[in-house]
């Protein structure tokens, strides 16, 4: 391809709108450019990147045993509704209806629709089936940002296993986390794979590949001792043991005007917030439900949905606060409630002298003891893990990481076959519900999280594997014709290698060459100036260290080909 036959309208000054490096490079480098919140037209060398990012997902699905399909992008209401996902999902969901007036979704995700594919498998030596595609999935995100890092509409490599039975499904589970594996490491992208929950899913096992980067949402809490791993909506830690006084013989009121909050009660009645129980209540699948932490714990609204398997978790409003429980958020506690449901958090499992709100505004009640004053229902893992926590497995401070989540596995087990009615014939004759799995890679937000890892303050520093071209050959001064026959020359011989090459052929200054090469990412620049060609040699730039090495003519094609070597 020749530069100057290229599309690539790169831009000198950032973005005003971009948030992340790798939107504000995309956007610098030509590469996407925004048509509205969310949807972003993917230019020329986004193509190129994005690709070979699938050519390398294909390989490593093939490579398992996987079989490609496609599958339609837009799907009948109906079939969500038969799973319960058509309420679950909730406004994220593109929703229409067709010119009969039946109603119609978007497609976020594919599970119903493989499913409904699976109805045709007959035994269970048809299994086990791993399929899979690359579909454009939308979603209706309330504040999509960071350019292809959180949009609206997006390619998912998509696959779902079938299996007959659970240690089946455990196989095909293990075979996709090892292609997952293989995937990051050869898209140059690290991914630390960590426990995760399956939120809308459903499922047991989950596991997450998230990959560091300030410009991630999601919080990883790892150990660097033992290699514990796992999201915040999963991770747990092993609090330090801690002593508590025997507290009083019967809960004491006490007047607290002053104090609405976990830190005014610290600050001026001189509770610790760590002998405080933060009572918050929420509304869970329409019921009013009490949850209850330590003072400086704070809740993970996904452990609340996970624990109670629940569909529909919201805040409970200051009015039917004040109904419940006849006081306003700041005094409310749970000693002597009834006809609630009441949860707790571990951390409050067997502590005494506490303090917690009364039920009466600018009351408090001190002295306490947890599971004599209240009826706890349930116990579970509520809170919210924090930078030096020990770990639970080896007691290692954990570490709290900012990452993007780049690809996410499930163990989705019988949830969508046995909703649907998928059986097949079992080897003793009997009917079998086969079992599933289902495994995501966002295609474009790995381009977007690639860049996130590999640029500097030039530009993209694109990895070989995913590079847009692989070898630039800069020509400077194409109006000299000696200049512009040996750049040709290269650029042909550069092709018959089957090198992706790209020739700047362009009648521009050279620092306008070389920054346009540096700020699309090329891993490797063959520049050919006609002062060079005078001593028989060019240069040969490497893109990540900068590294210039003066190379003869006639050795520069094998030369570029055993860095690429060395490279893949």
């Amino acid at each position: 391809m020749r530069w100057s036959q290229l599309y690539v309208p790169t831009l000198r000054e950032d973005p005003a709108d971009a948030d992340a490096v790798s939107h504000r490079l995309l956007v610098r480098g030509g590469f996407v450019r925004q048509l509205m919140a969310g949807h972003y037209s993917l230019l020329p060398l986004a193509v190129r990147v994005r690709a070979k990012i699938v050519d390398v997902i294909r390989e490593e699905m093939t490579a398992i045993g996987a079989q490609e399909f496609v599958l339609p992008a837009m799907h009948p209401a109906e079939v969500w509704q038969r799973t319960g996902r058509w309420e679950v999902m909730g406004e994220e969901m593109f929703r229409l209806k067709d010119r009969k007036g039946a109603d119609m979704a978007l497609g976020m995700t594919h599970e119903e629709i493989f499913t409904v594919l699976s109805q045709e498998l007959r035994s269970y030596r048809d299994l086990p089936q791993l399929w899979y595609q690359f579909q454009t999935k939308f979603r209706d995100e309330a504040r999509p940002k960071s350019g292809l890092l959180r949009v609206r509409e997006f390619t998912m490599k998509d696959s779902y296993s079938f299996d007959a039975a659970d240690e089946g499904l455990d196989h095909s589970f293990d075979l996709h986390r090892g292609a997952y594996e293989r995937i990051f490491e050869r898209l140059g992208l690290p991914a630390i794979a960590v426990q995760a929950s399956s939120g809308s899913m459903g499922g047991s096992a989950s596991v997450e590949f998230m990959s560091p980067s300030d410009a991630g949402e999601d919080l990883v809490v790892r150990c660097l001792g033992c290699g514990y791993a796992a999201n915040t909506e999963k991770a747990t830690s092993a609090l330090a043991a801690v002593t508590d006084g025997p507290g009083l013989d019967m809960p004491e009121r006490f007047d607290t005007p002053d104090a609405r909050t976990i830190d005014e009660l610290a600050r001026l009645h001189c509770v610790p917030a760590e002998r405080q129980i933060k009572t918050l209540v929420y509304v869970v699948d329409d019921q009013l439900t009490l949850v209850l932490l330590r003072g400086d714990h704070s809740l993970v609204e996904q452990k609340l949905i996970d624990t109670l398997a629940a569909t529909a978790v919201r805040p409970a409003t200051a009015e039917e606060i004040q109904a419940a429980l006849g006081a306003s958020p700041g005094s409310l506690g749970a000693v002597g409630v009834t006809g609630l449901p009441i949860l707790a958090d571990e951390a409050l499992r067997g502590r005494t002298d506490m303090t917690t709100g009364a039920n009466t505004d600018g009351v408090h009640l001190r002295g306490l003891s947890v599971e004599r004053d209240i009826a706890v229902q349930r116990w579970a893992d509520l809170r919210e893990v924090v930078s030096g926590e020990p770990c639970p497995a080896c007691g290692e401070p954990l570490e709290v990481v900012v990452t993007i989540e780049v690809g996410h596995i499930f163990k989705l087990g019988r949830k969508y076959t046995e909703t649907l009615g998928v059986t097949v014939l079992g080897p003793d004759g009997d009917r079998v519900v086969p079992t599933m799995g289902s495994y995501g890679i966002g295609v474009e937000r790995a381009m977007a999280s690639i860049v996130e890892t590999h640029h500097d303050e030039k530009g993209i520093v694109w990895p070989v594997s995913v590079a847009p071209f692989e070898v630039a050959v800069v020509a400077l001064g194409v109006t000299d014709a000696t200049v512009a026959e040996a750049a040709e020359d290269l650029y042909r011989q550069l092709r018959a290698e089957r090198v992706d090459v790209l020739l700047d052929d362009r009648n521009e200054r050279p620092g306008v060459k070389f920054s346009d090469v540096e700020l699309v990412g090329i891993p490797y620049r063959i520049t050919v100036g006609a002062r060079g060609l005078a001593e028989g040699t060019v240069e040969v730039t490497t893109r990540a260290t900068g590294e210039t090495q003066l190379v003869p003519v006639a050795q520069a094609v094998e030369h570029v080909r055993k860095l690429l070597t060395a490279a893949a």
